[in-house]
């Protein structure tokens, strides 16, 4: 099979395309056919050699976690109903032309929706999903979106909105501004202007139900303080680097609640469900994942220099 994998780490450059042997199916497992993989800003962190605490990973190795495709084989056992079903899975190594994934972590992809929208769906939309339930967005909410021009921000936005939400949208430049003003951000704020937290105060009248930060590092830091007592700060993300440094006793003095990267590692039943309803509301029309680029497999470096780059409105795909 076609892979990019990493042979050491560093740059973009050290991912590189390969063949592989092709994976086979065990008891319970089938061989997807992957049309398209996700990629997350995440992995290029991996890439490079970050956050070996959280991801013991060791070169050489295939980097990804999230397909969508065909089923082509099945392994011993395994229902023969999902025999050419289009489907989505994460797995283990996800840039390559054939992945194996138990029956059980399969989700299936509904008629209306292609291929390409599922694969953007994978992560970001289990992962928005379930920081908004974590974070109990409701009608009403006043709610910050830090990054919320990326893959995971876009969706942010649409499904606080689809709970009643007022959002303010924080994004870098006039292109990612217009972008999630299209979306039907409330107010839209310049992480580019050096008074942005005061900026996004008064976009909020005054401070944030809920801050959703999945930049990290001082951005994070310096929304902390927009949050209102009593509410939910959830500090998913780290593309800047680190994760967002926050005075765990002010928040216990003012009542917030906080949220970690921790509380976003879902069991395997609950990534069935938030991957089917981010499917179903896709289906429905009531959110579109914004895709940026398509990038052919064997040039997977290239899709890690833009998103590093930071300069594609979206998120990158790997098309195989």
């Amino acid at each position: 099979m076609r892979a990019a994998q990493v042979k050491d780490f560093g740059g973009p450059e050290v991912l590189a395309p390969v063949e592989l042997p092709d994976p086979v199916p065990g008891p319970g497992e089938v061989l997807i056919d992957v049309a398209y993989a996700d990629t997350i800003f995440v992995e290029t962190q991996v890439r490079a050699g970050w956050g070996r605490d959280y991801f013991p990973m060791t070169p050489p190795y295939v980097p990804g976690g999230g397909v969508s495709g065909v089923v082509a084989a099945l392994g011993p056992g395994t229902p023969e109903e999902w025999l050419g079903r289009r489907v989505t899975s994460f797995v283990q190594g996800s840039y390559a032309s054939r992945a194996v994934a138990a029956s059980s972590a399969l989700t299936a992809v509904p008629d209306d929706v292609d291929l390409l929208t599922a694969a953007a769906l994978v992560h970001d939309g289990v992962t928005a999903a379930g920081v908004l339930e974590l974070t109990a967005v409701t009608a009403g909410d006043r709610v910050l979106v830090l990054g919320a021009s990326g893959g995971m921000g876009t969706l942010l936005i649409q499904l606080a909105l689809a709970r009643g939400a007022r959002v303010v949208a924080l994004a870098r430049g006039p292109e990612k501004l217009a972008l999630v003003r299209e979306l039907g951000a409330t107010r839209a704020v310049d992480a580019g202007a050096s008074d942005w937290p005061e900026r996004a105060r008064e976009a909020l009248g005054g401070a944030a139900d809920v801050v959703l930060d999945g930049v990290g590092g001082e951005t994070g830091t310096a929304a902390f303080p927009l949050t209102a007592d009593g509410g939910r700060f959830s500090a998913h993300g780290a593309p800047s680097g680190g994760f967002a440094s926050v005075d765990t006793d002010a928040a216990d003095r003012r009542g917030i609640t906080l949220f970690g990267i921790g509380d976003v590692r879902f069991a395997p039943a609950e990534l069935w469900r938030l991957t089917s309803y981010a499917l179903g509301e896709a289906a429905a029309g009531r959110v579109r994942p914004v895709v940026g680029r398509v990038v052919p497999l064997e040039r997977a470096s290239e899709a890690h220099a833009l998103i590093e780059g930071r300069g594609v409105v979206g998120k990158v795909v790997l098309e195989v």
